[in-house]
C-alpha cells in the first residue's frame, strides 16, 4: 500500500512540476496513483507562490507585483507546460478543421494567433485578481494562490477518469487518460472542495462559501472544457490537460476576486 502511493506522489511530481523527483514507475498504475495525487502537487505549487508573494508584500512591493510574481511561480514550477498546452489547445480548438487536422495543429511547436490571445487573456485575468485579493490582506491572496493551484489540478484528475478517452495514442495524454476510476475522482474532488473550503475558514465564513464555490466553479469550467474537447478531438491529450489546469485555475481565481 505505501508502496503504491510513493509511486503515485513521484508520478505526480515527476511529471506535473519541476520538483527533483524521480519517476520510478511509468505504468497504468502508477499513472492512476499520480492522477489521484496531482492537487497534492498542486497544493505544493501553490504554496510557493504564496510564499514568494507574501514576502513581496513585505517588502512593499505593492499587490500588482506580488500578482504577477504569483501568477509566474506556478509557470517556472511547471515549466510552462500547463501554458503551453492551453495555447496550444485553442489552436487546435480555434481552428475549426477537423479532428486530425486540429491534433496535428496542437503538436505543432508554434503557437497561432487563439493561442496568443489565449495566454494573454488567461495571464492578464489571473494577475489581475491576485492583485484584487492582494489588496484585501497577505492573507486573501495567499489562500487565492493555494486555492486556485490545487483546483487546477484537480481539474486534471477528473480529466482523467475513466470513460474519457485519450485522442491519440502515445504522450502523457494516452498514458493517464481514464485511468481513475469515476467515484474515486468524485471523491477527490469532493475532498478538495473541502479542504479549500476549511483553508478560507481561517479568514471567516464568507472566505468559505467563497473558496468552495472557486473549486466548484473551477470544475464545472474545465468539464465543459474537456467536453468540448471530447467533441472536437475525440479525447483528451497532454495539451487538453494543461488547457483544462488553466482555465480551472483562472475561474478559480475569478470566483474568489469576486465580492
Amino acid at each position: 500500500m505505501f508502496r503504491s502511493v510513493s509511486d503515485g506522489v513521484r508520478f505526480a511530481f515527476g511529471t506535473l512540476t519541476v520538483f527533483p523527483v524521480r519517476v520510478t514507475r511509468w505504468d497504468r498504475p502508477a499513472a492512476r496513483g499520480g492522477m489521484v495525487c496531482a492537487p497534492l502537487a498542486g497544493l505544493a505549487v501553490g504554496c510557493c507562490a504564496a510564499a514568494l508573494g507574501a514576502l513581496l508584500l513585505l517588502l512593499g512591493a505593492g499587490p500588482l507585483l506580488a500578482a504577477v510574481a504569483t501568477a509566474a511561480v506556478p509557470a517556472a514550477l511547471t515549466r510552462g507546460l500547463h501554458l503551453d498546452g492551453l495555447a496550444d489547445t485553442a489552436d487546435g480548438l480555434g481552428s475549426g478543421k477537423p479532428a486530425e487536422d486540429a491534433l496535428r495543429i496542437m503538436k505543432q511547436s508554434d503557437i497561432g494567433p487563439f493561442g496568443v490571445i489565449a495566454l494573454v487573456l488567461v495571464l492578464l485575468a489571473q494577475v489581475a485578481a491576485l492583485a484584487r485579493a492582494y489588496e484585501d490582506s497577505w492573507a486573501r491572496g495567499a489562500v487565492a494562490a493555494v486555492v486556485s493551484a490545487a483546483a487546477a489540478r484537480l481539474a486534471l484528475t477528473l480529466a482523467a477518469r475513466t470513460g474519457v478517452p485519450p485522442a491519440r495514442p502515445g504522450g502523457l495524454g494516452a498514458a493517464v487518460a481514464g485511468t481513475v476510476p469515476a467515484r474515486t475522482a468524485l471523491a477527490v474532488a469532493a475532498a478538495g472542495t473541502a479542504l479549500a473550503a476549511a483553508a478560507g475558514a481561517l479568514l471567516g465564513p464568507y472566505d468559505a462559501a467563497r473558496a468552495a464555490l472557486a473549486v466548484l466553479g473551477a470544475l464545472a469550467g474545465a468539464e465543459l472544457l474537456l467536453r468540448h474537447c471530447r467533441g472536437r478531438l475525440g479525447g483528451v491529450t497532454g495539451d487538453v490537460f494543461g488547457g483544462l489546469a488553466e482555465t480551472a485555475a483562472t475561474i478559480a481565481l475569478v470566483v474568489l476576486a469576486l465580492g
